[in-house]
């Protein structure tokens, strides 16, 4: 199903992102707070109100600054060929900040089988699985997505949707240490290379419990897929313990990477995508690894909510079906510098951004993927307790 496209093929607007290595990170950076509220509001802010999907548009609600954009037009270069090779007009939301916080919007609406303003959205691993395990997700009609079969063998069948019947991955999202390299020389790969004396005071962790905890609990020698609470809040009265003797200065999202480009922080528990991009803007400044005991990968998700009707279900399932053509996955990987999800796309991207293709951040090679883990499942009860745990141990 892949076209073949080189690099005078894509766009004017594509071929400049990719030229002058644009980055999410890059926006974020020169955008500022009141910037950014601008281009939030010049996309769309909010899915509030659209006034129901139908047999013309399609919805997409995702994470800010997590798909290909041309600064200059205010478009984005993919979205816009969708539209032009569909006939279907897409409208493109950058409402996600926090999965709770977004949940927390929609959930009544989900209850009620309300129009809750999207016809397809991005939610990570563990909360699709609760979506899934609501009710609140459709299954696909798998005839509309036969890109499907281009998804990566290690992501195809997930606890939470074992056949891939109501998910697909949209972005994978590795966890693991990065740092300043002036101030760690010698790199960090172990949790004492982390709390290591230059960095007391000026380590970060990420506000996302299955990447901190996890990194941590792999540390410990636990293992991800059998974690038991004694062996989850050991590992959080670890972290609790670190914030009061004052290692830890914070417990953030992405903000995380303001942190270590100000100076104020020197080590964290961060994010690939972010750190890649931190490094190829600032002169190997920073660097990335996946620790000696371990790291985590998740991914965010293609989800069809339940009020969705069959006109903007198709059309959805449509979208999804052409982000997973290996040609257009390599184009938005050369623009966020996540794991890409989709066979064929490195191939792809050897041909409009080479020096991209062997990034062992988007296309993770056989070393580097044995030591990634994913968090299991949890039950509701756990996620409540484990979480409120977590929360705790921040001060929160």
């Amino acid at each position: 199903m892949s076209k073949k496209v080189s690099k005078k093929d894509l766009s004017p607007e594509a071929r400049a992102i990719i030229n002058s290595q644009v980055t999410r990170r890059g926006l974020i950076a020169g955008t500022g707070a009141v910037g950014a509220a601008g281009l939030l509001a010049a996309c769309g802010s909010s899915g509030d109100g659209g006034g129901g999907g139908d047999a013309s548009t399609v919805r997409w609600g995702n994470w800010p600054l997590y798909l290909d954009y041309d600064e200059d037009t205010k478009k984005y270069p993919t979205l816009e060929a969708f539209s032009a090779e569909s006939g279907i007009a897409a409208k493109y939301f950058e409402d996600y900040n926090d999965n709770d916080e977004f949940y927390g919007k929609v959930q009544a609406q989900l209850k009620l089988n309300e129009d809750i303003g999207y016809d397809v959205v991005t939610p990570t691993d563990w909360m699709a699985a609760r979506w899934i395990r609501l009710g609140y997700a459709q299954k696909f009609d798998l005839d509309n997505i036969p890109n499907r079969v281009n998804i990566l063998d290690s992501l195809s069948s997930p606890s939470f949707d074992p056949n891939r019947e109501s998910t697909l991955t949209w972005q994978g999202i590795m966890g693991g240490f990065g740092w300043n390299t002036k101030t760690n020389p010698k790199g960090v790969r172990t949790i004492d290379d982390l709390f290591a004396p230059q960095n007391k005071g000026k380590i970060v962790v990420l506000s996302e419990m299955r990447d901190t905890i996890g990194i941590i609990l792999l540390s410990q020698g636990v293992d991800l897929q059998s974690v038991t609470e004694d062996q989850f809040m050991n590992a959080v009265d670890f972290m609790e313990g670190k914030i009061a003797d004052g290692w830890i200065r914070g417990v953030k999202g992405n903000e995380y990477a303001e942190d270590l480009t100000s100076g104020d922080a020197t080590a964290v528990i961060g994010w690939s995508g972010d750190m890649f991009i931190l490094a190829s803007e600032n002169e190997g400044k920073f660097d990335f690894a996946i620790p000696e005991s371990g790291g985590t990968i998740s991914g965010d998700n293609f989800i069809i909510p339940t009020p969705v009707g069959a006109d903007a279900k198709a059309n959805a399932e449509k979208l999804i079906n052409y982000y997973y053509d290996p040609a257009v996955a390599a184009e938005v990987a050369a623009y966020v510098n996540y794991v890409c999800p989709v066979k064929g796309a490195q191939a792809e991207m050897e041909m409009i951004a080479p020096e991209l293709a062997n990034s062992p951040y988007i296309f993770p090679d056989d070393a580097m993927s044995a030591k990634l883990n994913v968090f299991r499942s949890l039950t509701p009860a756990e996620e409540s307790d484990w979480s409120e745990a977590f929360q705790q141990a921040q001060g929160n």
